[in-house]
């Protein structure tokens, strides 16, 4: 479980990172750009290290569910959205936003078991957790206008 923890906090330090690049890269370049760069060099890294770990393994997709491959299509997207969100609200806020958005979908699809996923009961206690971070991303926001608003 420690392993597991450290990974996801390694992963949302690594997303907030690359965000933070992508917003720059798109402030010089474009969306469309900035995605095809993110994605196309991100290709490049993981076939890289595939072939250096997994070796011909990398090239073993038979036992994959064809629509599995809509990943990629999904990962369009994120960047696409993540980047104009960036833009249009700032960092921090965009990424409250999208970790509260994946924590209520991923919620979501355990408790109806889609994906493939095993079902997993809901419980009030779950739904209370989001609702809470979705009150302190509103704190977060609109607590710094009434302070800006009362100094001004």
């Amino acid at each position: 479980m420690l392993a597991g923890l450290v990974l996801a906090l390694i992963a949302g330090s690594l997303v907030s990172l690359q965000n933070i690049f992508n917003n720059r890269v798109n402030e010089k370049t474009g969306s469309w750009s900035t995605t095809t760069l993110v994605l196309g060099m991100g290709f490049v890294a993981s076939f890289g290290m595939s072939l250096a770990v997994e070796g011909k393994g990398t090239f073993a997709l038979q036992n994959m569910e064809p629509w599995y491959w809509i990943s990629g299509l999904i990962g369009v997207g994120v960047v696409i959205c993540l980047v104009q969100a960036t833009r249009l609200l700032g960092a921090t806020f965009a990424i409250s936003i999208v970790m509260t958005s994946q924590l209520g979908f991923a919620l979501l699809w355990d408790s109806l078991g889609w994906l493939g996923l095993e079902k997993v009961p809901f419980t009030m206690n779950q739904l209370i957790g989001v609702l809470v971070i979705v009150g302190g991303i509103l704190v977060f926001k609109l607590g710094g206008k009434r302070e800006q608003q009362g100094t001004a």
